[in-house]
């Protein structure tokens, strides 16, 4: 993967990106939101906002400033992971904009990573098909479902800027985490896939920079998955059995605070392997559970999920 970066960007300013879009990034940086979250304000006058970010008052205030003299008409939220939809509630009591989503979560649980965690009172006032279009003054976001970081993940297409924003779907920073239960390998794959067929031509991921070759970066994204399957295959041929091991192997040179993280990625591909029928396990799989090469469970070899 060829990451791609950017100099911390001021807090609280909004940086005019293009004729349509501004951002402001909000005060959270950390090793999973990068600089911070960057929420996007589109048009000019009557303006939507996309992920207003975590509640923080700061922020707000900032969003409120940046928008001084235009009126909010909508909110739009890709997901409700808490750096990216508590501050929508906070700018409905400051503006009156309705909040445009997929969904609620699902209510059900999942292992929190990082500081993220579930902003589980999420609501959105308006619930988004795929496909589906909402048009302000001058500027026109169709709904682009896209489950996989989260079940309830929508992407945002501009098509009067061709842009993408892309949430934590796609990321030029970093590759996104997939965290199980709610978050699902095999839906993620399939959303990158479609993604492919999409017309935009630059993506505004909600952390870091954009990526102005979306096409090539989505490959290397699928690849990139692709081969981490292959190693976790490896580790499974090798006898190695649990998650715990196998991030010590595939990711023995990064900040351990960071392994929390890839456990549940791995977790998810190994999910995705057993479904597909290139992986086993004995019962649920968890990330306790043991696994084995799906082929040493059809010929009833004694693998290492066997305890023998």
């Amino acid at each position: 993967m060829n990451f791609l970066h950017e100099d911390a960007p001021p807090y609280g300013v909004a940086t005019v990106l293009s004729p349509l879009v501004r951002r402001v990034v909000a005060p959270n940086p950390s090793a999973f939101t990068y600089h911070g979250t960057g929420t996007f304000i589109v048009g000019r006058g009557e303006v939507a906002v996309i992920d207003a970010g975590p509640a923080l008052a700061r922020h707000v205030d900032a969003l409120l400033a940046a928008t001084r003299g235009e009126t909010v008409t909508h909110q739009f939220v890709t997901h409700n992971h808490s750096d990216h939809s508590p501050a929508a509630r906070l700018l409905k009591q400051a503006t009156g904009a309705d909040i445009w989503a997929f969904a609620p979560h699902s209510g059900g649980s999942e292992t929190a990573v990082g500081e993220e965690g579930i902003d589980s009172a999420f609501r959105p006032d308006h619930r988004l098909a795929h496909g589906e279009v909402v048009a302000g003054a001058g500027w026109t976001l169709e709904a682009v479902f896209t489950p996989g970081h989260m079940a309830n993940h929508l992407c945002f297409a501009l098509p009067e800027e061709a842009t993408l924003f892309s949430g934590d779907h796609v990321m030029g920073w970093s590759t996104s985490v997939v965290s199980p239960p709610d978050g699902d390998m095999a839906a993620y794959m399939a959303s990158l896939r479609a993604l492919q067929q999409r017309p935009e031509t630059l993506y505004r991921p909600t952390h870091g920079p954009a990526i102005a070759a979306p096409g090539a970066h989505v490959a290397a994204l699928i690849r990139h998955r692709q081969m981490r399957e292959a190693q976790i295959a490896t580790c499974l041929a090798d006898g190695i059995a649990t998650v715990a091991a196998m991030v010590e192997r595939l990711y023995g040179d990064i900040d351990r605070r960071l392994h929390p993280a890839a456990r549940r990625s791995v977790l998810a591909h190994l999910i995705h392997m057993v479904a597909s029928g290139r992986a086993a396990c004995e019962g649920e799989a968890e990330e306790e559970s043991r696994f084995r090469p799906a082929h040493a469970a059809a010929a009833g070899e004694p693998g290492p999920a066997s305890g023998r």
